[in-house]
């Protein structure tokens, strides 16, 4: 019983890490727009990558979290994983202003984190 509470809060936790993430992801959407239209998009923007970045972390945390205790699937831990690649290139693309591979990415990872958020 215990155990079964454990897995619960781990999965709880892990639920609210995928939903930092999207809305992390979401708010960067928002800052990249206000990047073209005012004069603190990018100071923004920048700030928001990191937040984004450490949500990305804090998912894999939550994955590990959630299987370990219970010994269930790792699936979500390579999810998590893969996802912080994304988010990696993602950080890597605009520092070296690609644009036209950076936006799209973007729009993949808020699809992909709101497919995550969903199966949870």
């Amino acid at each position: 019983m215990a155990t079964q509470a454990t897995a619960q809060r781990g999965f709880s936790f892990l639920r609210i890490a995928i939903a930092l993430q999207t809305l992390t992801i979401f708010i960067q959407a928002v800052s990249a727009g206000l990047l073209l239209t005012s004069s603190y998009g990018e100071t923004l923007h920048s700030a928001g990558a990191r937040v984004m970045y450490g949500a990305s972390m804090l998912y894999v945390l939550a994955a590990v979290l959630a299987w370990k205790p219970g010994g269930g699937s790792p699936r979500p831990v390579w999810h998590a994983s893969g996802f912080l690649v994304l988010a990696s290139v993602q950080v890597v693309l605009g520092i070296a202003h690609v644009p036209s591979v950076h936006l799209p990415l973007g729009v993949l990872m808020f699809g992909l984190s709101v497919l995550a958020l969903a199966r949870r």
